[in-house]
């Protein structure tokens, strides 16, 4: 008994008033929904651990929380004549083709009757080049060139067609096995693997300048990440864009880290300027740590072993305190050589309130703010009450910033920004709620960048449209297993996404990079892309 006396024993629940029962009561009941979804949880691990089959993962077709859509200006009348059907206007030449037809005597000819029929021709086309070989005097052999886009026993039109079916066409490889063989080319597997993973170095290069081009001439981006496995491992997918491109790159990671080595955009050096030093500051880092780092003549360090290694020579590794100095230091460094190569100037970065992306000027995602509210559980009509009413004021609040965007004025903005404190300051009688909201009001900056800068959106939903093509990769053939198959899928969906948003089609895009005969010449896109978003 004597092990007892320091147990706490709650009163009898008849010395409880109704407002503490009924505290009590909500309590029990939130303890309760935790505890079967834990259950829930740990039924479902052991069914994984025993080989079962677990329930299907089935999600309510709900939308961002209907508030985006809900809030979008209303549809034109149903009365309204709709447009009609669009002339066919074929994207090859149209050859003409005389049909006779026999008639009666003395009929009177009236012309002709155009009726366009579009048709694919698909075939398979072997040609053996003889190459003239030729021997000089002086004992030099000559031999003639291929004709050009011609690498390996394999012509550009084929492996434009198998590139574009895999990574446009999301197909699996077997399936793309049997379709190419089925048209009658003579290929093994092994060399379609090689067609699209070999000798695409260019692909990789003009991603990455993509990227480059992005970060250095947009006034914004969105981000997001989604599973990725690879060599049988769990990883993580980061997504970086705007409206004018996007960019994938797969890594055993999340962390800021990450991120902000993403963000480099292939430079691999570190660098310590005034954009590093204010990242120490506004995470912690003691002063006499910055004073250490600032002391030193060098400021650029080529590459990691570099930066390390100066790490070491100040003592960066034998400090044990929190927060870890060489985390802080290594992070912001990263984030300076991103200023230094002129990366993310000004820009702001919209994101889902992920910790890893809050670094620079940060918005967060309204859809995602609001669904908090949303999935939030209630167990009286009390508190149903208060998470409607909560949701409706935030639904108005959130169409009249989407008015904002339209005419944004000064007076407009001090308006938003007081009914913003009333709407996530007050207090609904909900405490799980009040303390959601009070969590959300800190956020006050980041949701409100918008009365900033009236031109980046509200939502993330362009990230999650992008990430989409990377999901459906993923349910179709799981995980790559090589190193370059890995980053083969990332460049070739970027480059397809980008594509697609500049306007470009990936066969016409295809075609000109792997010179077919006859193919449209497309600029590199990172042309574009600077092209589209250089501020006016």
């Amino acid at each position: 008994m004597d092990s007892l006396h320091h147990v706490l024993f709650l009163p009898t629940l008849s010395e409880l008033t109704r407002a503490e029962l009924e505290a009590l009561l909500v309590e029990t009941f939130g303890e309760a929904v935790g505890l079967r979804k834990t259950a829930g949880e740990l039924r479902e691990e052991i069914a994984r651990l025993k080989g079962l089959k677990g329930r299907p993962d089935i999600k309510p077709n709900i939308g961002p929380s209907g508030m985006d859509k809900s809030t979008a200006p209303a549809n034109p009348a149903k009365d309204e004549k709709r447009p009609g059907r669009r002339k066919v206007s074929p994207r090859v030449k149209v050859e003409d083709e005389v049909i006779a037809v026999e008639v009666p005597p003395g009929s009177v000819f009236k012309g002709h009757e155009p009726f366009l029929v579009q048709d694919l021709v698909i075939s398979a086309k072997a040609t053996c080049y003889l190459r003239e070989r030729w021997v000089t005097p002086d004992g030099q052999t000559i031999l003639a060139s291929l004709p050009q886009g011609i690498e390996g026993h394999f012509g550009p039109e084929l492996r434009r067609f198998v590139l574009a079916q895999y990574h446009q066409g999301q197909t699996t490889m077997p399936r793309l096995l049997a379709l190419v063989r089925s048209v009658g080319v003579s290929i093994s597997k092994r060399q379609l693997v090689r067609l699209l993973n070999e000798n695409h170095e260019a692909f990789f290069a003009e991603a990455q300048d993509v990227l480059r081009a992005g970060l250095e001439t947009s006034p914004w981006v969105s981000v997001d990440d989604t599973g990725a496995r690879h060599g049988g491992k769990n990883g993580f997918c980061t997504q970086i864009g705007n409206e004018w491109f996007t960019w994938f790159r797969t890594r055993s990671t999340k962390s800021r880290l990450n991120f902000l080595d993403l963000l480099r955009a292939g430079h691999t050096d570190y660098v310590l300027n005034d954009a590093a030093y204010d990242y120490m500051r506004e995470h912690g880092l003691p002063a006499a740590s910055i004073l250490l780092l600032a002391a030193g003549p060098q400021t650029r360090f080529a590459d990691q072993a570099a930066w390390q290694e100066h790490l070491e020579r100040l003592g960066f590794t034998e400090m044990k305190v929190t927060p870890d100095p060489i985390q802080i230091a290594t992070e912001a460094a990263l984030w300076g050589s991103v200023q230094a190569h002129e990366f993310l100037c000004d820009a702001v970065i919209l994101s889902d309130d992920a910790g890893q992306f809050n670094v620079g000027r940060h918005a967060l995602c309204w859809v995602h703010a609001e669904r908090l509210v949303h999935k939030l559980d209630t167990f009286t009509d009390q508190h149903r009450d208060a998470q409607t009413r909560t949701r409706g004021l935030i639904w108005d609040f959130y169409a009249d910033l989407k008015a904002y965007q339209e005419k944004p004025g000064k007076r407009r903005a001090k308006a938003l920004r007081a009914r913003f404190d009333r709407i996530f300051l007050a207090r609904t009688g909900f405490v799980t709620l009040d303390r959601l909201l009070a969590r959300l009001h800190a956020n006050k900056a980041e949701l409100l960048m918008v009365l900033e800068r009236p031109q980046i959106p509200l939502h993330t939903n362009g990230s999650e449209n992008d990430i989409r093509c990377h999901v459906t990769r993923r349910k179709i053939s799981a995980g790559t297993r090589s190193e370059v198959g890995r980053d083969c899928r990332d460049a070739f969906l970027s480059l397809a996404k980008t594509c697609d948003k500049l306007g470009i089609t990936l066969w016409d895009y295809l075609g000109s990079r792997l010179k077919v005969v006859g193919a449209a010449i497309i600029e590199p896109l990172d042309h574009y892309v600077r092209a589209r978003t250089r501020p006016a």
